[in-house]
Formats: structure tokens, sequence, C-alpha cells
């Protein structure tokens, strides 16, 4: 799906002010309320646009270590393995990946005892081979998409 000049220009509004009303967007784009529905029914349908919710900080919810756990899986159960992954509500985020692991999680513990055992965990269920733990010092760059909105919509 392509986005437009116009579609970035509404994307950007949306990263930049989530809470502004339709209308106000619209007043703010200089383009019809029913013009802007009308693209983010579509970008919303394309996918583009994948949620509307507010942004939580797992550190503020009282889990402020943040792991990237590589887990090695017995050929034949990255499905299964997955379906377990997803059970675990410390695990934010998980990929299927290339190179050294077959899936990527993001882990959100409490502190490091507490990593330990999710760790732990994820090592007694069935079809993990091994695991592979980085602990997050810091984050340098925030996760964001407004970068690539600006070069996307300059094409």
């Amino acid at each position: 799906m392509a986005v437009d000049e116009l579609d970035a220009r509404i994307l950007t509004l949306l990263l930049e002010r989530p809470r502004t009303s339709v209308r106000e967007y619209a007043r703010l784009l200089g383009v019809a309320r029913g013009t802007l529905q009308a693209r983010l029914d579509r970008m919303e349908r394309d996918g583009v646009i994948t949620g509307t919710g507010p942004t939580l900080s797992p550190a503020a919810l009282g889990h402020p270590v943040l792991a990237f756990v590589h887990v090695e899986v017995t050929q034949g159960r990255l499905d299964e393995v997955g379906d377990a992954l997803a059970e675990v509500p410390e695990i934010i985020e998980a990929f299927s990946i290339t190179g050294g692991g077959d899936l990527l999680t993001r882990v959100a513990a409490r502190d490091n005892a507490h990593l330990e055992d999710v760790i732990q965990q994820l090592i007694s269920l069935p079809g993990v081979v091994r695991t592979r733990t980085e602990v997050a010092l810091r984050e340098r760059v925030a996760h964001r998409v407004l970068p690539l909105v600006a070069s996307v919509g300059r094409r």
C-alpha cells in the first residue's frame, strides 16, 4: 500500500497529537472531515494504522528490567513454542528470527531475580533447547516511526 504525502501528514499528526479529534485533524490539514476519515479507514484496513490505544511503560508498571532473550527451538516445534510464549505475561514481544536462535523475545521483569525466574520458565517449555539473554542497560533510541513516516512521505 502506497502512503502519499497527505497520508504521511495524517500519520505525523496522529503520532504527534494522539488525543486530537478527527475534526481538529481535518482543520489542521485543511481537508474535509470525510476525506480524513476515509484516509484513516483505508490506512486501518490496509494495516498501516495498527492500534489506537495508549503506549504503556513496563517500568512504570513495576517491571524496569528489560532483556532480550534468544530462544533456540527443536526443529518442527516453532509454532508450539510461540504459542507457549504468548502465555508468559512478562514476554511483551516475540519474533521469529534468522541467525543465532529461532525466536527473539523482549522480556520485562521486576528485577534480576524475576528475570531469572522467567528464563527458567522458558527453558522448561517443551521444544526449547536453550536460551541466551542480553539485558538492556539504557534505551538509546525509543521505539519510533515518525522519522520513517517522514521519509516515506517525501518519496
